[in-house]
């Protein structure tokens, strides 16, 4: 009795044993390879034709998109079979011309010419045009009260006056005594030039015939990498022609000669107010320049901007009297800064950029196909019909005798299992 227990409890003991919850064996092989399999498909195309009168107009009007954005701004407007280039050599030279008298106050006349109303020395890229002055002659070292004019300089007694401290926004150095400017105002004694500097503005400019004034810019451009080189004069064999042309836009814009109230007015404003307290323009040239079409088209464009209302700065010339002492007569000029820049490039056919965009605009028909497709697939309200008719999956035949050999292995496993079930 004692074996036949034995062998009893052992068979339980197989029977009890958990099913394992993996798979394996060749099924587990299939599944696998079947996953593998799923990342490796590929799918090719299948044109279903579908008669969906509104995604086809979306189509259309998709492709004429690319296509006017490939062909008119692309081709025509940026050039794009163009190769460029941005960034050339400039030189830039310009000459101030014109003569003017000064009518101070004090009724006394001045002639100011080129040499005296350009700065600094022409022939920079940067101008400054004198239109307005205030002028203190006869200025010495030594010591004289401060101007009432600044706030740090006025004093009741010399404690107002620490010797030493210099004056904020002043002419000089506190001598630590506190004088009388005039019969009103008390202002502490300073070492400086004196008498300190006169702040009395004219109220109109003293230099107004400067709105008569000429310009000369001559500027030329190379653009390397095309070995082409081109300037803003007009190529004439006239010599009097620079000494009579006048800049315009329209009648004569190979002309290098603009007159200044000119270029004052097409930076939106007038001589007379921007002469007063001076101000800053910006002079901007600018070649576009087309290699592709004949040279005599490469012309600059020029256009004026208005950078500041205001604009001054100080000057001295100094001299020895007879007796050589030390004088000078100080300047602080109102006028106009221009500010000349030149930018400008050259395009020309070139076989790679040329490629480049019509490789671009059709892979932007490529992509109007994509998203009309996204439309049937998703959107449209016969997504399901149109997905079945798009996609088929293909199979081989050896793939179909695989998977009747495994239905039959699975349909043998089925049949065993229900053999060894006990009764």
């Amino acid at each position: 009795m004692e074996p036949s227990s034995s062998s009893s409890s052992a068979g339980e003991e197989q029977n009890s044993e958990p099913p394992s919850s993996s798979i394996t064996g060749p099924r587990a092989v299939a599944m696998e390879t079947e996953l593998c399999g799923a990342l490796l498909d590929y799918k090719t195309e299948k044109f279903a034709l579908t008669r969906n009168r509104r995604v086809g107009l979306l189509h259309r009007l998709l492709q004429l998109a690319v296509l006017g954005y490939v062909l008119g701004w692309v081709l025509v407007v940026r050039r794009g079979y163009q190769d460029t280039d941005a960034a050339p050599h400039v030189s830039v030279v310009t000459k101030l011309k014109g003569a003017s008298v000064s009518r101070a106050e004090d009724a006394r006349r001045r002639l100011w010419d080129a040499a005296d109303f350009a700065r600094p020395p022409q022939g920079e890229n940067v101008l400054f045009l004198v239109t307005n002055f205030i002028a203190t002659d006869k200025q010495a070292q030594g010591t004289c009260p401060e101007s009432p004019s600044v706030k740090d300089g006025i004093c009741v007694e010399d404690v107002d006056c620490p010797m030493g401290n210099p004056v904020v926004h002043g002419n000089g150095i506190k001598t630590g005594k506190c004088v009388m400017f005039n019969s009103t105002h008390s202002t502490c004694e300073i070492f400086g030039w004196c008498p300190v500097e006169n702040d009395t503005l004219p109220r109109k400019p003293l230099l107004a015939e400067a709105e008569n004034f000429t310009l000369f810019i001559k500027n030329t451009v190379n653009f390397t990498k095309f070995n082409f080189s081109k300037g803003n004069t007009l190529q004439t064999n006239d010599p009097t022609y620079f000494k009579t042309c006048m800049y315009d836009p329209f009648f004569s814009p190979s002309c290098p000669v603009f007159r200044i109230r000119d270029m004052v007015e097409a930076a939106g404003e007038t001589f007379g107010d921007l002469a007063l307290l001076g101000g800053s323009i910006s002079v901007r040239i600018e070649w576009d320049c087309d290699l592709d079409q004949p040279a005599a088209l490469c012309q600059p464009r020029y256009s004026f901007i208005l950078l500041d209302r205001r604009y001054n700065f100080r000057m001295a010339s100094y001299y020895w009297d007879s007796q050589r002492r030390h004088y000078r007569s100080l300047l602080k000029l109102y006028g106009i800064r221009f500010d000349i820049s030149v930018h400008g490039q050259a395009g020309k056919f070139g076989v790679i950029p040329a490629a480049v965009s019509f490789g671009t605009g059709i892979a932007f028909l490529g992509t109007a196909t994509m998203i009309c497709d996204l439309v049937l697939l998703y959107l449209d309200t016969k997504a399901d019909l149109y997905w079945k008719e798009k996609y088929e999956e293909a199979k081989p035949p050896k793939a179909k005798k695989d998977a009747a050999a495994e239905g039959q292995r699975a349909g043998q496993d089925l049949g065993d299992a229900q053999q060894c079930a006990p009764e």
